[in-house]
């Protein structure tokens, strides 16, 4: 199968999320690299032909930068990281290339335009600062060399390449920062975007949708580590009592101050969505049982802690925690979902405000009980 030519050039290097502007960057340098090379590259075939004679130093001086500018292609190429330290390396080799040409081909009284085309380059690659301070010394250079060169500019081509690479650098100036800016805008419009469509509005939390797709991930990368997951049910005791007597104002604040909370107490690698009314699932990756039971004790301590007033009347809060853990290469998120959704069950079929955690105990089907910070986590067969 024959590679895509955009493949051969830019390699098959992944931009994330907000890497627009350094994808435009790496794509441009690379175009600049091989644009250059091919361009030096016509000018010793014009040499070689002798359609266009050029004195012995600079076709030197072309070859190198051919060679230099293909070689650096072969070190950005599947590197985006590399785009400012490339463009630096490239622009010293411009520089020095086009002061080249200016001293050793005289004969070609249009070869000043090579630090014209600079500019653009610059201003993308490396910012408006450094192209500002690029053009200052160009414009600088350019009035101090004329004079000692063998066959110097008149003082009216001088002012008009001076006064032009100016006016172009000032366009740069102006293009590149509105160009940023407005990245910057559709960048934050995007992710705007997106958290619309991955939040609940309510809480804050990921929703139902949104949180799957991301847990079907931590719980692979989970197990090409060879570590167990955890995933916590929390479901809201007698939520439906609240909305009926207190109004579905009181009931929202209930559903924003739990989410509160429960984002309090998780660790940022973890996965936290809000699922149903008042149901919320947290994915622990990379978290044993062991690990996971004390935390859901915390969580349902601290729901029950909660203070909330409406209206000057306190609503007391309990929630019935399910656990469930997937070793290595044994659960879907949707298994495991379902086995933390019937340890919940049976939380609240013992009582509601406890913990309760299914574990299979092959050959026995015994419930076995343990206590532990204060309350009594639940080993169950699953039913069936």
């Amino acid at each position: 199968m024959r590679a895509h030519p955009s493949r051969l050039l830019f390699g098959s290097t992944p931009f994330g999320e907000g890497q627009e502007y350094l994808s435009f960057q790496y794509r441009f340098l690379i175009v600049v690299l091989i644009a250059g090379a091919l361009a030096t590259t016509v000018f010793l075939l014009g040499e070689s032909t002798r359609l266009n004679r050029i004195d012995s130093p600079h076709v030197v001086s072309m070859a190198a930068f051919t060679v230099a500018s293909l070689l650096l292609w072969g070190v950005l190429r599947g590197r985006p990281a590399a785009v400012r330290p490339v463009a630096w390396l490239y622009l010293g080799l411009c520089q020095l290339e086009y002061l080249s040409a200016l001293v050793h081909v005289p004969q070609d009284e249009m070869r000043a335009l090579w630090f014209l085309t600079n500019v653009p380059g610059v201003y993308l690659l490396l910012g408006r600062r450094t192209g500002a301070v690029v053009t200052a010394l160009t414009v600088v250079g350019l009035a101090w060399i004329n004079p000692r060169l063998s066959v110097p500019y008149s003082p009216n081509a001088l002012a008009t390449l001076l006064v032009g690479i100016v006016y172009q650098a000032i366009f740069f100036h102006v293009y590149s920062a509105r160009s940023i800016s407005y990245l910057q805008q559709v960048h934050g419009l995007n992710r705007q975007l997106h958290d619309l469509a991955d939040r609940d509005p309510l809480t804050g939390l990921l929703n139902a949708r949104a949180y799957y797709a991301g847990c079907e991930q931590a719980l692979a990368a989970a197990a090409c580590e060879g570590r167990s997951s955890t995933v916590l049910f929390v479901d809201l005791d007698h939520f439906k009592r609240i909305n009926d007597t207190r109004g579905h104002a009181a009931g929202d604040e209930v559903l924003r101050r739990v989410a509160g909370c429960l984002r309090e107490q998780v660790r940022h690698s973890d996965w936290i969505g809000r699922i149903g009314g008042e149901e919320f699932s947290l994915l622990l990756p990379r978290t044993s049982t062991e690990e996971a039971l004390p935390l859901a004790e915390r969580l349902r301590v601290s729901l029950e802690a909660l203070q909330i007033e409406i209206d000057g009347q306190p609503i007391p809060v309990t929630a019935s925690i399910g656990v469930a853990t997937a070793r290595p290469g044994e659960h879907t998120m949707a298994s495991l979902q379902q086995q933390a959704d019937e340890a919940m069950y049976q939380a609240k079929a013992r009582g509601r405000n406890r913990v309760s955690m299914l574990e299979v105990k092959p050959g026995t089907g015994a419930r076995v009980e343990r206590e532990a910070q204060g309350t009594v986590f639940t080993a169950l067969t699953p039913h069936g």
